[in-house]
């Protein structure tokens, strides 16, 4: 009827939404984002420290596989690399550096470097167990 008006939230031939209804599914993929994102950062937060342990794992363990081969301890990472040991030195992922791993020295009776015993983080920041990252 042409007298009549239409009532509220009604609407002329269907083909679209309200400015009201975008604004509430705006607002709330907002608000799922903004409780999905803290999650988000702790899963890669996780996903990092699981690849620094597997880095420090196969590290050491490639370590231990060339003094036993060589009855020394490596002079360097690159040594490591050079003798097929590993194919490359990986990142640090706390860093994402390659260049930054603190080597630990091996030492011989007199105390005198010989090689590197270990490897670790060069990073100074926190785990999120509260550990250093370059103590483990």
């Amino acid at each position: 009827m042409p007298g009549r008006s239409r009532a509220l939230g009604a609407r002329r031939g269907g083909g679209g939404f309200t400015l009201i209804e975008i604004l509430i599914v705006v607002t709330i993929i907002g608000i799922l984002v903004t409780l999905a994102q803290p999650s988000f950062h702790r899963a890669v937060t996780a996903a990092r420290e699981a690849a620094l342990k597997e880095n420090l794992f196969v590290f050491r363990d490639v370590i231990d596989q060339f003094y036993a081969d060589h009855t020394k301890y490596p002079e360097s990472l690159s040594e490591l690399v050079d003798k097929g040991y590993i194919r490359r030195i990986p990142k640090d992922p706390i860093t994402d550096s390659a260049d930054t791993w603190l080597l630990v020295p091996a030492t011989d009776d007199q105390g005198q470097p010989v090689g590197i015993y270990d490897v670790r983080s060069g990073s100074d920041r926190t785990a999120q167990d509260g550990s250093r990252f370059s103590d483990w």
